[in-house]
C-alpha cells in the first residue's frame, strides 16, 4: 500500500511539474515576441490623402514603422478652442470617423481599410490619423490549446500581463477577472476570435481597445504558440505571431518567486 501511494504521489508531482514547464515555455516564448507587438503599436500621427470606396490611403509607410495588420484612428479636426480668460488658443475639436486597418505597405505610404463608426462622415483627404500615445489597454484570454492536451495553463495570462506592463505600452486589464468572465460563461475564446460582434460586447464591460488570444497548436511534430490581436473597437482579427515553442529551460526565469523548480 505504502508502495502504491509513493508511486501516485510521485505521479502527481511529476504532471505537477509538466504543467507547469508547459507554462513556463508559453510565458518565455511569448517574451520574444513582445517587441512585436510593441512595434505594432508606436504612437504614429498623419494624414489621410486619398479615399477609393472603402480604402484609405495614408502618408505614412514602412518608413515610418507602419505594418501591415495596424489599426489606425481617423480622426477630423473641428474649431479651436481657447482658454475662457488668457484667451489661448489650446487645440482643436475632433470628431473620431472610425478606424483603418492597414492591409499594405509601401515605403511612403500605406492602404487600409476603412471601418464606419456609427453614423459619422465617410473620411476625406486631409483627415487624420493616429495611434494614440496612452497605452493600450488589453487583455489576455485563456489559453486556447488545439493540441488536446490537459495542461493547467491558468497561470499564463499572468505570464503575459507581465511582459506587456514592463513594456510600459499596454495596460492590461487584471488576468482574474478575465478568466473569471471566461470560466463563468461570458465568452468563449473561439469567439472572441471568430465572432466580431461577441469580441467587441465581451470587451465593452472591461473597456478595451484589444485582445490578445493565445494559441497553442502542434504541426508535424512541434509545438507552436500562435498569439493573434483582435481588436475590441471593431472585432477584427488584425494580426497574428507564431513561435515554435521553447525548451524547458529557458522557462525558468519566468517563474513567481515563491514557486518551486520544475525538478522539485
Amino acid at each position: 500500500m505504502r508502495v502504491l501511494a509513493a508511486s501516485s504521489l510521485a505521479a502527481m508531482l511529476l504532471a505537477a511539474a509538466a504543467e507547469a514547464g508547459q507554462a513556463d515555455r508559453i510565458g518565455a516564448t511569448f517574451a520574444l515576441m513582445a517587441d512585436e507587438f510593441v512595434k505594432a503599436f508606436e504612437p504614429l500621427q498623419g494624414l489621410v490623402v486619398a479615399v477609393e470606396g472603402d480604402s484609405v490611403y495614408l502618408d505614412l509607410g514602412e518608413q515610418a514603422g507602419v505594418q501591415a495588420g495596424q489599426e489606425f484612428v481617423v480622426f477630423r479636426r473641428g474649431e479651436a478652442f481657447h482658454h475662457p480668460i488668457t484667451g489661448k488658443q489650446l487645440g482643436y475639436y475632433e470628431s473620431v470617423l472610425g478606424h483603418a486597418h492597414v492591409k499594405r505597405v509601401q515605403a511612403e505610404f500605406s492602404e487600409a481599410t476603412f471601418v464606419a463608426r456609427g453614423d459619422q462622415a465617410s473620411p476625406r483627404p486631409e483627415d487624420g490619423v493616429r495611434v494614440s500615445r496612452a497605452r493600450i489597454k488589453v487583455a489576455v484570454t485563456p489559453v486556447l490549446d488545439l493540441t488536446g492536451g490537459t495542461t493547467d495553463m491558468r497561470r499564463v495570462p499572468y505570464l503575459f500581463a507581465s511582459v506587456l506592463e514592463r513594456s510600459k505600452r499596454f495596460q492590461v486589464v487584471d488576468p482574474f477577472a478575465v478568466t473569471d468572465m471566461f470560466a463563468a460563461g461570458q465568452a468563449r475564446v473561439e469567439e472572441v476570435l471568430a465572432r466580431p460582434a461577441r469580441a467587441i460586447q465581451a470587451a465593452k464591460n472591461l473597456d478595451l481597445s484589444g485582445w490578445l488570444v493565445p494559441i497553442l497548436m502542434e504541426r508535424r511534430g512541434v509545438m507552436y504558440l500562435d498569439v493573434t490581436y483582435v481588436s475590441a473597437i471593431t472585432g477584427s482579427a488584425l494580426f497574428s505571431r507564431r513561435q515554435p515553442l521553447l525548451n524547458d529551460a529557458v522557462g525558468e526565469d519566468q517563474r513567481f518567486p515563491w514557486e518551486p523548480l520544475i525538478e522539485d
